[in-house]
């Protein structure tokens, strides 16, 4: 056994999927497997109610108030599935997947590109990669997930409005263009840091140098403009490519760290070269100093936002995100899961100990003290991540693993994937009875759940 904390035990009131209003108590133990898989479910069911892109007239994987965020709960629901085994939402989460990826492949969907931005782009090629390392099974028709990854790579190293080496001797740009605003002179992070992570992703995945050498090629570049500090391992959030990228924005962001992170550990499991391990312990160590703090339980929080409850919609995401990114670290660079796991089982605590709002146990943003009274499908997504990364203990470790070719991943690769228009590619149009169809699926799945609530209830 890895680790024993006995004494990391909340007990939580969660609702029943039935009745809102009557209050069903579950104790949340993180040596308990049945509890955690209790409070991941509710919390998934509750991300869940926020999503109508199965629904007709909707458009699967869509937000309109933030297109990114729809990669954000795909995320989580990939999370959900592959910690809990519970495939209730495959359905919805395939099609958003590949609905998304647009004409090309590449996650430039028409309805959205006007606005995006490279970090948004990125995000959903990280859902794709989760998909592929997962296995995920392909669609039957249109776009794999690897190839939509490998889209997303070739469009933003080989096209202008990605890599730029005309101010600051490269790095990508925060924002595609320069009507999108002051966000067009920033090269951020988040951008940065996402595609080294894709790239060594698919270095990793594939066994591939081309991606590696395009991985340590933007971490070099972030180490010299001191994005990522190698001495104190701080990771900034931004420097101003019209001003030389002299200055870091010193800006604290749990996300920048983890983008950063992933892509040092499947560089690590690439090359076995101690350099990236070396640069993950340093990032890891930043980040529990930074924001796992004795103040707050040892739980993540985003320390920039959340003591002054100023988080906005993506500032309550990025934590969700980093504890699933450390969970697949914990994976694939063993000496970092005792660690790891201790991170993962205070910060789920700490939510736990949050999810008593509304009268039906909705979870806050902070993970730390009560109830705040924030509530969404932001926080919701968060707590559906923690939840199931609590699970990390309970799964087979080498099954859990995010394949590879060589272990089992069986996506389909396309090299040359986003690089131009292919009619034999382009995904076939989702038609309303696809949409019906998989409101039909959820429509039963959460009948059956029902179903098992009213038998629970009724034997007690």
């Amino acid at each position: 056994m890895r680790s024993n904390y006995v004494a990391q035990i909340a007990t939580v009131i969660l609702p029943t999927l039935l009745f809102p209003d009557h209050v069903s108590a579950l104790t949340y133990n993180s040596q308990q497997e049945d509890t955690i898989k209790a409070a991941a479910s509710k919390q998934a069911y509750a991300m869940m109610s926020w999503y109508h892109g199965n629904e007709t007239g909707q458009t699967p994987g869509a937000f309109e108030f933030s297109w990114w965020e729809g990669a954000a709960l795909c995320n989580a629901m990939l999370n959900y599935w592959h910690f809990t085994g519970d495939d209730t939402y495959n359905d919805e989460l395939s099609l958003a997947l590949q609905w998304q990826g647009g004409d090309n492949g590449d996650y430039l969907n028409a309805n959205f590109s006007q606005y995006a931005g490279n970090d948004d782009q990125m995000q959903w090629g990280a859902a794709a990669m989760t998909a592929a390392e997962y296995k995920l099974p392909d669609r039957s028709s249109g776009y794999s997930w690897l190839s939509l990854v490998q889209g997303v790579y070739n469009n933003q190293k080989d096209n202008t409005e990605g890599w730029d080496p005309s101010s600051c001797g490269g790095g990508f740009r925060w924002q595609k263009t320069p009507f999108q605003g002051t966000g067009y002179n920033l090269k951020n992070a988040v951008s940065n840091g996402g595609f080294m992570m894709l790239a060594a992703r698919l270095a990793n995945y594939l066994n591939e140098s081309s991606y590696a050498d395009w991985a340590e090629k933007t971490w070099e570049w972030s180490l010299s403009v001191k994005l990522v500090n190698n001495q104190t391992w701080d990771v900034g959030d931004s420097v101003d490519g019209s001003e030389s990228c002299k200055t870091v924005d010193q800006t604290q962001w749990t996300y920048n760290y983890g983008v950063y992170m992933m892509g040092c550990a499947h560089m690590y499991a690439y090359s076995n070269d101690t350099k990236w391990l070396t640069a993950l312990n340093g990032l890891l160590d930043k980040l529990w100093s930074t924001f796992f703090l004795a103040k707050y339980g040892d739980a993540i929080a985003e320390i920039t936002c959340e003591g002054s409850d100023t988080c906005d919609r993506n500032g309550m995401l990025f934590k969700g995100l980093t504890v699933m990114w450390l969970s697949n670290i914990a994976l694939i660079v063993p000496s970092t899961y005792d660690t790891i796991l201790a991170k993962i089982q205070s910060s789920a605590v700490g939510a736990a100990s949050t999810c008593t709002g509304e009268g039906n146990g909705t979870c806050g943003v902070r993970w730390w003290g009560s109830y705040d009274g924030q509530s969404g499908m932001e926080p919701d997504i968060s707590a559906t991540n923690v939840f199931s990364v609590a699970m990390l203990p309970f799964v087979n470790q080498s099954e859990a693993k995010p394949a590879t070719q060589s272990t089992g991943g069986n996506s389909t690769s396309d090299p040359t994937a986003g690089t131009a228009d292919d009619d034999s590619k382009t995904t076939t149009p989702i038609s309303s009875g696809d949409r019906a169809g998989a409101g039909i699926l959820t429509v039963a799945l959460v009948g059956g759940v029902v179903g098992m609530a009213v038998f629970m209830l009724m034997g007690q």
